[in-house]
Formats: structure tokens, sequence, C-alpha cells
């Protein structure tokens, strides 16, 4: 093999390796979009926090709609800031990733909700051992 030829395929090898090989870039962050990620998860966290502390809503129910919708944004901020997700990378693999974890999402809010609803509902201290011996059959 002559030291052009080798030269040749080695130039090739090299850029397949840094290339994608379908003149597609992976989108990568700039520090700038990381910060602003960061800025805005922070807040998104602080808010809810805020509000939660200071019993700021007075109906628990709305308050808890208010949290899980600061909850979703966040989702979307790290999706967007962290994880470089838009519909126009990997041939639309991404916005199918998105629309997956959102489904995830909101089967994972639901659930919790749930439970801590049925845990809150069935674990007050108004029920005590003496009534539920007296309601048993």
């Amino acid at each position: 093999m002559s030291a052009n030829t080798h030269a040749h395929h080695h130039g090739a090898q090299d850029h397949g390796a840094h290339g994608h090989g379908h003149g597609e870039e992976a989108p990568h962050g700039s520090l700038a979009s990381y910060l602003t990620g960061f800025v805005l998860s922070v807040i998104l966290t602080a808010i809810p926090f805020w509000l939660v502390m200071s019993d700021v809503i007075a109906d628990k129910t709305v308050t808890a709609l208010v949290i899980m919708a600061f909850a979703v944004v966040q989702i979307v901020v790290h999706m967007i800031f962290f994880l470089h997700m838009n519909f126009r990378a990997e041939g639309g693999w991404s916005m199918l990733a998105m629309i997956f974890t959102i489904i995830v999402v909101v089967i994972t809010l639901t659930g919790s909700l749930w439970v801590m609803y049925h845990l809150n509902a069935n674990m007050m201290p108004g029920h005590s051992m003496e009534q539920m011996i007296k309601d048993a059959p």
C-alpha cells in the first residue's frame, strides 16, 4: 500500500470518526444555554417551594395543580437545554422520545397524586382503632 493510499484511507476514517456520516450535526449546548437552563431550573424549583411554604394559594388542590404545571415546564426545560432535544434532530426520533416522555410523566404525576391522596384520606388522625373495630362486622 502506498503512502498516499494509506493517508487517503486514514483521512476517510478520521472524517467518519468526527462526522456522523449523514451530514447532520448533533446538537451541542453552549455555556450560555447550560446557564440559561440552570437558571430556569432554579426558578422553576424555587417558585413552587415558595408557594407551599408561604401558603400563597389557600386551596390545596389548586396549589397541587400549579406545582404540577411547574414540574411539566421544568421537564421541558431540561429536555431542551440539557438533553438538546428538538424536532429536527435524529430524523424525528427525538420527537418520538419526547412524546413517550410526556406520556410517562403524566402517568407518574397522576399516579403519585392518586397515591398521596388516598394515603392522606386513609391515614387521617380522625380514624381511630376503636372506631374501626366498632365498624367491623
